[in-house]
């Protein structure tokens, strides 16, 4: 017979069960609608690098500049922000990178120096490492455990991801017109964004409440074994190395590539069309990135990244032909598509090879090294790049670019050639993580 208080208990269990899926079910119908207006700035990217260059009066040197020192913060904040989130929980950094982003907006719009600006790219790569942390796992730690777990999470995740692309792509065109009406509407448009993002954020419920307190030894520690081991299998080297230099020329491209557009003659209020036309382009192969790698496999890479860093060249020498107007735009416009289609499948396929041979535990250290890997070679990337616009003409700055980056990948190709593609048994132990 059960005493009162073995009933109680179960009373008690079964309260806490019921709440604890009450939470799960509110995270999983929040996640959707709060991913398609917060996953990436909206109203943002087609005007940004007109913003910066013709109301605060940037040099396309110094454009370049703001987006290198966003990604150097976003290195220099990675084991700060990874610390704040297991000291505090994952729902209330979120909410604190929201918040922090509704300030970046605020800085960038009443910025009077450069120096403010910087300040405002602190704020951004603060909030996007701990967005980029902790958002997919306010929905994956809300769904049950089970084999379709990953399945569900896809599903839900990925209606979102499209969704945000559609919104992205209309915020795209809207914002390149409005800017022309006035500088400032699209960036009030993103701040109200970020607003109902902050307030949407405060919705979700934490889901492990005091799972884990924060241990700065031992996250050093697990960083420290995840540069080890990455570094001891040739194959994961070269693919870190690779990703880093191919981020920091899609980085670059997204930035010389507007003051092309201006040198060229595209008038502003087109930049929106242009922008969401690529975005299109990205969504198309991005969703077609199975079939690239079916078709090309351990050729993949290269057939992704030489195209990207070729095309650099022959836009700068396009540049330096005196084809008229139209001509210019439509062959200059060719070649970004071919960047930006090149692009697409690469984020997800460069993910999957990282992964491959490894497991749950050793994919968040492979990810924390490629993370801080990737941010600070990027930077100092975008750093040099940025002196080139400085130094040379636009045109004679592409082809440079365009040179070194192929180089670049040329040698690191041949060496991957040994390390990169093969079957698992023709890998020795060490490969295999």
């Amino acid at each position: 017979m059960q005493t009162e208080g073995t009933i109680e208990e179960i009373r008690e269990v079964s309260k806490e069960e019921k709440e604890l899926q009450r939470k799960k079910e509110n995270n999983i119908k929040l996640y959707p609608i709060y991913k398609m207006l917060s996953w990436d700035l909206l109203f943002y990217y087609a005007i940004i690098y007109l913003f910066l260059t013709i109301e605060k009066g940037c040099t396309p040197a110094q454009a370049l500049q703001f987006d290198a020192f966003y990604i150097l913060f976003k290195f220099i904040t990675q084991i700060p922000c990874t610390l704040l989130i297991q000291k505090i929980g994952k729902r209330k950094s979120l909410v604190i990178a929201n918040l922090v982003l509704v300030i970046h907006i605020l800085i960038i719009m009443f910025a009077t120096n450069f120096e403010m600006l910087l300040l405002s790219q602190v704020l951004g790569a603060f909030a996007y490492v701990i967005k980029g942390t902790c958002e997919t796992d306010m929905l994956y730690d809300s769904l049950e455990h089970g084999e379709t777990r990953g399945v569900i999470f896809a599903k839900i995740d990925g209606k979102a991801t499209s969704k945000y692309y559609y919104i992205d792509a209309i915020s795209a065109v809207l914002s390149g017109f409005l800017f022309v009406v006035n500088h400032y509407i699209p960036m009030i448009l993103c701040f109200g964004i970020l607003v109902i993002a902050l307030f949407l954020s405060t919705k979700f419920e934490e889901i492990h409440i005091g799972k884990r307190k924060m241990q700065i030894k031992e996250e050093i520690k697990n960083i420290k074994y995840g540069f080890k081991n990455a570094f001891k299998s040739k194959r994961l080297k070269s693919l870190l190395i690779f990703n880093a230099i191919f981020v920091g020329a899609i980085k670059i491209l997204q930035n010389i590539r507007n003051t092309i557009l201006l040198e060229v003659g595209v008038p502003e209020q087109y930049f929106g069309i242009i922008i969401a036309t690529f975005g299109i382009i990205l969504g198309i192969t991005a969703k077609n990135q199975e079939k690239i790698h079916k078709k090309y496999r351990n050729k993949t890479l290269t057939v992704l990244s030489l195209p990207f860093v070729i095309s650099f060249i022959m836009v700068g020498a396009i540049l330096l032909c005196n084809f008229n107007k139209s001509v210019t735009i439509i062959l200059v416009l060719i070649f970004f598509v071919i960047q930006h289609a090149v692009r697409g499948p690469y984020y997800v396929l460069i993910k999957q090879y990282m992964n491959n041979f490894t497991n749950s535990e050793k994919r968040i250290k492979i990810a924390t090294v490629n993370n801080l890997i990737e941010n600070l070679i990027a930077s100092i990337l975008v750093f040099g790049a940025s002196y080139m616009v400085d130094a040379f003409p636009i045109a004679y700055t592409t082809i440079i670019i365009g040179c070194i980056s192929t180089v670049c990948f040329v040698l690191l190709l041949d060496y991957m050639r040994g390390t990169v593609g093969l079957k698992p048994e023709e890998y020795n132990k060490k490969e295999i993580l």
